[in-house]
């Protein structure tokens, strides 16, 4: 019953969107679910402000859904044109015959954090001690730090005391000391960071350390592959535009301070932590580098996550990165 209702809520908002009236006088409208907590809601907010989606001749009409699963729905059901979503996914879909497309949208994850005064400086350290995952058994960058302790002699889910939760949950028994170590969402690292908690290794290492040669964007901007093909000047301007978004945010400490209440930091030395992440993390890389460290990475997880993640996706579809005509 639960989950139905929590589909039933799903459905009304999708179907709110598409009866949602575009601005007037639009040239192309481009119709965004995004997580109302999420990253992408702070880029739109930042296109909408200096009027990049009007100088761009798009209409934006977007939805606010509490969780990647409803954007997830909304794409499938062709009630959005736009998520972000990680490219597991997108692989999985394809695999069972989804036309769904991928352009890199960051590279920030999380990491494997330890409290102030930790004694610990290796994963093999991690013996014998408790770590709280920000997710469940198959959530991806614990699949990945699983798969880089093994290779170092370490079994992870059989040498250490593990417990699983949401994000929120897992870092709140953080600071209070419940975990010798924990491994979160990206935003959730930033914030413990800024509390004094430091990495015992983040993900970039993490996938470096498994033939990765450079920070890997996970996440992505998915879109069908009709709406790219119905009209790439729509689809190229739209990343045009996300892209001056990013720029504006990655120069730019006063649209931070503008932004705050939107990203709900709770403090000045939180906020700047959170804002420093998001930075590091704008691709800049190639996308044939992108698709060669997507496709190294992918290859670890399935060994560990199998159909449990991958579904039928047996090797990585480098097909699904779009590439823009202007080359970017």
């Amino acid at each position: 019953m639960a989950m139905r209702r929590v589909i039933a809520k799903i459905m009304f908002s999708i179907a709110l969107m598409a009866m949602a009236p575009g601005p007037a006088g639009a040239d192309d409208k481009v119709r965004i679910v995004a997580q109302r907590s999420g990253t992408l809601a702070w880029e739109l907010d930042v296109a909408r402000h200096h009027g990049l989606d009007r100088k761009a001749r798009l209409a934006f009409e977007t939805v606010m859904l509490a969780s990647p699963m409803a954007q997830k729905v909304a794409l499938k059901g062709a009630t959005a044109d736009v998520i972000v979503a990680d490219w597991v996914w997108v692989a999985r879909e394809r695999a069972i015959g989804g036309k769904l497309l991928f352009h890199p949208y960051s590279s920030t994850a999380g990491a494997l954090m330890v409290p102030p005064g930790s004694s610990l400086k290796s994963l093999a350290d991690l013996k014998g001690r408790s770590i709280g995952v920000g997710g469940d058994a198959i959530d991806k960058s614990w699949i990945l730090v699983r798969a880089l302790a093994t290779r170092q002699g370490v079994s992870l889910t059989r040498d250490a005391r593990i417990s699983y939760g949401a994000p929120p949950l897992i870092t709140e028994k953080a600071r209070q000391r419940e975990f010798d170590a924990v491994l979160t969402y990206w935003n959730f690292s930033a914030k413990l960071s800024a509390e004094g908690f430091t990495p015992l290794i983040d993900m970039t290492e993490v996938g470096k350390a498994l033939g990765a040669k450079g920070a890997v964007s996970m996440l992505g901007y998915v879109f069908d592959q009709s709406w790219a093909q119905a009209d790439r000047g729509r689809a190229d301007r739209f990343l045009a535009v996300m892209k001056q978004a990013k720029a504006i945010l990655r120069e730019s400490d006063d649209e931070w301070r503008r932004i705050a209440p939107l990203v709900q930091a709770g403090d000045e030395p939180s906020l700047q932590a959170l804002r420093d992440a998001y930075r590091a993390g704008i691709p800049g890389r190639s996308l044939a580098a992108e698709a060669e460290d997507s496709s190294a990475l992918f290859n670890v997880l399935l060994e560990i996550g199998g159909a449990e993640l991958a579904g039928p996706a047996r090797a990585f579809d480098a097909a699904m990165f779009y590439h823009p005509q202007d080359g970017s």
